[in-house]
């Protein structure tokens, strides 16, 4: 592949920082995601990871009644 080609699927040093911490904060599960940060993501999986972190900040209340 030519040089220039392989720099157009080139992930930005930045992404593959971010994926590196999602790697080791249980995020990402597969290494080999870190090739593919700039695949688009299903509506699906960032609701579930909204609702994960609305979860973690506002747990829900447990009565003690």
């Amino acid at each position: 592949m030519a040089d220039h080609v392989k720099e157009w699927f080139k992930v930005d040093d930045w992404k593959i920082e971010l994926g590196k911490k999602a790697l080791e904060a249980g995020m990402l599960k597969d290494p080999q995601w870190l090739d593919r940060l700039d695949e688009p993501m299903p509506l699906w999986v960032l609701l579930e990871l909204a609702f994960n972190l609305m979860e973690k900040l506002d747990p829900p209340s447990i009565s003690y009644d």
